[in-house]
């Protein structure tokens, strides 16, 4: 997929949203799967897995979006290698704990300012929920979790969000806190 087949791509996602079912597995002569969106106001993102002839060569990627004057307008991008079997399922006892963070980016989104200060940001987390995570809620924005686990959060504060995650019952099982990725705000087991 060239860059111009992946704008329109993400495009079309911000406009009608992931297929439900999330996709489970490649097609024939299909090298990506939209893997994850979120949208907090005028702030965006969407997430694509590829993957090319070799499955060790699995690759996950972001792209932040702006929105202006009606239209979704694309800041940048940021990616990194998949986890082994990305669209694999994992418990907690697998993972570890119930929301794992695997990647990030951040993109400027007020690049055309006269000074250097000032910038405003758009960053955005990939996370990866067990199989016992039904939902995840961010402020007051609830994502449900695709059947392969993958989430996506996008937020334009100074701070990190703190991302709950919660089981069917929506009762929370796992918090963490963005801002601080490698130490968990708290843990239930």
């Amino acid at each position: 997929m060239n860059d111009h087949e992946v704008h329109e791509e993400c495009l079309r996602l911000l406009r009608d949203g992931l297929p439900v079912p999330a996709p489970a597995r490649f097609t024939e002569g299909q090298d990506y799967l939209p893997l994850g969106l979120d949208k907090d106001g005028d702030i965006a993102v969407v997430t694509f897995l590829y993957q090319w002839a070799d499955p060790a060569s699995a690759f996950i990627e972001g792209w932040t979006f702006h929105r202006r004057d009606g239209e979704w307008m694309e800041l940048g991008g940021a990616g990194g290698s998949a986890p082994a079997e990305p669209l694999a399922r994992r418990s907690s006892g697998e993972m570890g704990r119930h929301l794992l963070k695997y990647g990030s980016g951040r993109t400027v989104r007020n690049a055309n300012r006269l000074l250097p200060w000032g910038a405003k940001w758009v960053n955005e987390a990939r996370l990866r929920a067990s199989a016992e995570v039904a939902r995840v809620r961010v402020g007051k924005r609830i994502l449900d979790v695709p059947e392969h686990g993958h989430v996506v959060v996008v937020w334009g504060a100074r701070r990190g969000p703190v991302v709950e995650a919660l089981a069917a019952d929506d009762s929370v099982l796992d918090v963490m806190d963005l801002d601080r990725p490698s130490v968990p705000a708290a843990s239930r087991a």
